[in-house]
């Protein structure tokens, strides 16, 4: 019996088979080498993008042919202002008041603190301060002229006026003809740490109608 001849392959076919052979080696060595990389998700849109994708199909409205007139700024509050006058209110229902002094008369107003130089009353006396201020209390009541002389001398502290001048008149219109205003100017004035001294103003100054008062120098 004869056998068959085997036919022999050719060196391209071998070499085809044993690149396949090599290629299932290193698969199988490497199952998860060839496994697809995860799925990314996509970033949101930006806002500016969804807004300008919302209003895509919107239609701007027409001129409205009106003049652009610029509104006025509101006043600044002036907060230093109100909380002086709120302690003025508190000082007028607070600082008592003798009525035996009303009764005074003919007493000029001479006042210097303790502590203070005299030489700084006897300028004061002379006129050798420059008046920087000055308030009327004529037609006050008392409690008008209260009020009206500590928000004076509050104002004056802030902007350092030095020298002032108060005028209170000689109660010749008074009841009794007393010069009531006149003392309590006085008592008022030496209820204020700020008052350095005071006396009657001089006869072209206002005379006995008037007190020139000497301030403390404001902080700066």
């Amino acid at each position: 019996m004869k056998r068959g001849r085997v036919t022999a392959l050719p060196p391209a076919s071998l070499e085809a088979l044993a690149r396949g052979r090599r290629a299932l080696r290193e698969q199988a060595a490497a199952p998860g080498a060839r496994q697809q990389a995860p799925h990314k998700p996509r970033p949101p849109a930006d806002g500016t993008v969804l807004f300008r994708r919302a209003v895509a199909d919107a239609v701007p409205l027409p001129p409205s042919n009106r003049a652009d007139i610029p509104r006025p700024r509101p006043k600044p509050v002036a907060h230093q202002r109100r909380a002086d006058e709120r302690q003025v209110l508190i000082d007028a229902l607070s600082d008592p008041w003798d009525w035996e002094d009303a009764l005074v008369t003919g007493d000029e107003l001479l006042f210097v603190r303790p502590g203070v130089p005299a030489a700084a009353l006897r300028k004061l006396r002379r006129g050798g301060w420059v008046i920087k201020g000055e308030l009327d209390l004529h037609g006050h009541t008392g409690d008008e002229a209260r009020l009206a002389l500590a928000a004076f001398l509050n104002r004056c502290m802030r902007e350092d006026r030095r020298c002032v001048r108060i005028t209170h008149g000689k109660g010749h219109g008074s009841k009794n003809r007393l010069p009531v205003l006149k003392n309590k100017v006085r008592h008022w004035l030496t209820q204020r740490e700020d008052v350095l001294a005071f006396c009657q103003a001089r006869t072209v100054d206002g005379g006995a109608g008037a007190v020139v008062v000497l301030l403390k120098s404001s902080p700066r």
